[in-house]
């Protein structure tokens, strides 16, 4: 099985220093939608694993959560691709979660789902807690500079065999380049 994992915001959609708490201030970053279909195109499952900490901040709640992801979704068909699952840490940092990144909560439960070792499968993100979480799982952590890509790639020490790309049409064609 061909499967990729993404981070959410950042690198699907753009960052908000105030978090992104209604489906209005979801806004796809130019060219993760049609990356997402080529990949889709491409055989692969596209899974999110993404932190939500303004859930548990009480910023939004879980029908404004699923709503967001409903534009999303929307957008992605729209765009010809398709998101496989969304799996998700509603916690902040004082719970102490086993699900939170850099935590590899979430990527057990992808495991578990999917039946696979994520053994050198490809986890994309803009921030230093989301390669980590791939890195200590053994897949391959992927950093974009969209969202904190940046800041990510300048201040922070990134895992070793970290993949830098622009975004995610960069990480798409580079992926579905090598098949």
């Amino acid at each position: 099985m061909k499967l990729i994992i993404l981070d959410q915001t950042g690198v699907i959609n753009q960052s908000s220093g105030t978090f992104i708490k209604t489906p209005d201030e979801w806004i796809a970053i130019p060219g993760s939608l049609e990356a997402i279909a080529r990949l889709t195109h491409a055989g692969y499952r596209v899974v999110i694993a993404t932190n939500q900490s303004g859930i548990g901040r009480g910023l939004l709640d879980m029908a404004t959560y699923n709503a967001i992801n409903d534009k999303m979704y929307k957008a992605v068909n729209h765009a010809g691709g398709r998101i496989d699952a969304i799996f998700f840490c509603p916690h902040t940092n004082a719970d102490k979660c086993s699900c939170r990144k850099p935590a590899t909560g979430l990527f057990g439960e992808i495991m578990q789902r999917y039946g696979v070792n994520l053994k050198n499968i490809p986890a994309v993100g803009d921030s230093l807690k989301d390669l980590q979480a791939a890195a200590a799982i053994g897949a391959i952590p992927i950093l974009v500079l969209t969202g904190n890509g940046e800041t990510t790639r300048a201040a922070q020490e990134i895992p070793a065999h970290t993949q830098i790309f622009a975004n995610l049409a960069a990480v798409a064609d580079a992926l579905v380049g090598e098949e």
